[in-house]
């Protein structure tokens, strides 16, 4: 038996971005590590390979060192950026020491030089898979994200980031535009971690007033201020051995942002009229719909407090780009909303998927909702989704549009005062002839149609 047929599907259909500008060799590797059972997406070059990333969502990436135009560290960099905790390999005929050690430290998984030894290599993609343990292909038997529904690429590469970070100790900042579920993901981080059995507190600092804010996460005394009738424990102590997920932490004002740093840096709160300090045991997970880092270049953000909480980001992609999962989520919703409703049509789901979701998916929810609340049947008509959507936009506005929109109505309604008497209606609004005339052509409206309403 050949070494190639012992190793014969040693893998399982785990996939591996191979990157080489050598086409002999990016042949001759992908056939053999196909025989070993992984699916392969083989290019050319570090440009391709981005192109391709997001598509085939690679359990881990074998790149060339030395390529054109963009290098495999320079490929590595820009993996970085989306996805930190994607394993990369490095393979290049000019191995030295000095490389290996350097790219090592920046944080690749490994370095391999030409001509490759193909054990050491399985030995190295064993070793990166072993990251991914802990994640099925099918996230929804995995109990510590059975809440996030999803199937698309940019979840999974989500999910499989969280997991990972999950495992430390690190505090993690979530980037999300309001309604994208942002403490779902902080819920999932908990329960992947090994703190999931310890409690896990969630808090949004935008919806608690300032002057109340100090005394909710560090606790007071009694007596303290007026109202505080008894001792309270705050959000950090309730939370101790476990998870303090700050939401909208972008809403917390410079004052309070001093506060919250001396507690992150030394692990310990003092509630509100107590002079001594008690010591917590907390991971803190923060979002924030706001771009935190234009927030430090505003000076609205301190820069200390930003780097102690964003050690690691997940991004956290709005609906728009994950339209694939807009299918499982409104099944989800539909089951939810204990109503006769069992199922959309094919036409309505079409709506769905042409809409652009500017509310992600929190206004799915609601449009579902309604859909569900109104439908006579089990099934879900196209007319309802669209009524759904109608009213929505005409709530969410341009400033244009509502201008427009204003401009015709008071047009009309003036018209009809005065019986389609153009020179009367000028005088009105305080408008000249000429250009009165102008704005009645502008939305097509005819002074002859409305003298009819004067008898």
């Amino acid at each position: 038996m050949t070494v190639l047929e012992s190793n014969n599907l040693r893998f399982k259909g785990q996939r591996v971005l191979l990157v080489d500008d050598d086409a002999s060799l990016l042949k001759l590797l992908s056939i053999r590590l196909r025989h070993m059972g992984l699916e392969i997406e083989a290019v050319e070059s570090a440009t391709e390979a981005l192109a391709v990333l997001p598509v085939f969502n690679p359990h881990l990436v074998l790149t060339d060192l030395r390529m054109d135009e963009m290098n495999g560290m320079a490929l590595y960099e820009e993996i970085q950026k989306t996805r930190p905790m994607l394993p990369v390999i490095i393979m290049t005929a000019h191995g030295t020491i000095r490389e290996a050690v350097e790219a090592t430290s920046l944080g690749v998984f490994g370095f391999i030089t030409k001509p490759i030894n193909h054990i050491e290599l399985n030995e190295q993609i064993e070793k990166a898979f072993k990251i991914h343990s802990g994640l099925t292909s099918n996230f929804s038997e995995t109990q510590w994200c059975k809440n996030i529904i999803g199937q698309s690429s940019v979840m999974d590469a989500l999910l499989k980031d969280l997991y990972h970070v999950a495992q430390s100790e690190i505090s993690v900042y979530v980037q999300g535009e309001s309604g994208t579920g942002k403490e779902l993901i902080a819920q999932a981080l908990h329960q992947a971690s090994p703190r999931k059995n310890k409690p896990f507190v969630a808090v949004n600092c935008s919806a608690i007033p300032e002057e109340l804010l100090e005394s909710e996460l560090f606790g007071h005394k009694k007596g303290a201020f007026s109202g505080a009738i008894e001792h309270r424990k705050g959000l950090f102590e309730l939370a101790d051995g476990g998870v303090l997920f700050l939401d909208e932490i972008g809403d917390m004002s410079p004052s309070f942002q001093v506060k919250l740093l001396r507690a992150l840096q030394e692990g310990e709160v003092r509630p509100v009229g107590e002079s001594v300090a008690r010591s917590v045991d907390v991971r803190v997970v923060s979002a924030s719909h706001r771009d935190l880092k234009q927030m430090v270049e505003e000076k609205t953000f301190r820069l200390d407090l930003y780097y102690r909480l964003n050690i690691v980001t997940l991004r956290l992609p709005n609906l728009a780009q994950r339209p694939e999962d807009i299918p499982l989520l409104v099944n989800h919703f539909i089951a939810q909303s204990k109503t006769k409703v069992k199922k959309i049509s094919t036409e309505a789901m079409d709506v769905l998927l042409g809409y652009e979701w500017p509310g992600n998916i929190r206004e799915l929810k609601n449009v579902i909702e309604q859909a569900c609340t109104f439908a006579t049947t089990t099934l879900i008509p196209a007319s309802l989704i669209e009524n759904a959507l109608q009213k929505k936009n005409l709530s969410m506005l341009s400033f244009s549009e509502a201008k427009k929109n204003f401009e015709r109505d008071y047009l009309v309604q003036l018209l009809k005062l005065v019986g389609g008497n153009v020179s009367q209606a000028a005088r009105i609004a305080k408008r000249n002839r000429t250009e009165f005339y102008r704005l009645l052509n502008r939305h097509m409206l005819k002074p002859a149609s409305f003298k009819e309403n004067i008898k």
